[in-house]
């Protein structure tokens, strides 16, 4: 997930918030917002003590992946869709593992 937020970081870097209207703004927002929390998630998941606490952690993963992805999917318009393509496989990939 690690690999996944630097990309998604590298990408946003590129754009000029300037030429963007203030929804894109603020999906580009949500969209750092959420892959730091998916990191945070994931990492919470994998230090899980146990099997119920592993559980809550990746009913949270799943759902804020989900939610990642639907916001990649809504700013897919300022990147290049090779991109979108790989960011949204590595996601499900990333959701797939968390179980």
């Amino acid at each position: 997930m690690k690999r996944a937020e630097t990309q998604i970081k590298t990408l946003l870097r590129g754009v000029d918030t300037d030429l963007l209207s203030p929804d894109e703004r603020k999906a580009m927002a949500s969209l750092r917002r959420l892959a730091a929390d998916a990191r945070l998630d994931i990492r919470d998941y994998e230090l899980s003590e146990t099997r119920e606490e592993q559980l809550g952690k990746a009913r949270d993963a799943h759902r804020v992946l989900t939610k990642l992805k639907a916001t990649l999917i809504a700013v897919s318009a300022a990147f290049g869709p090779a991109d979108i393509a790989h960011l949204d496989a590595q996601l499900e990939q990333i959701k797939d593992g968390v179980y």
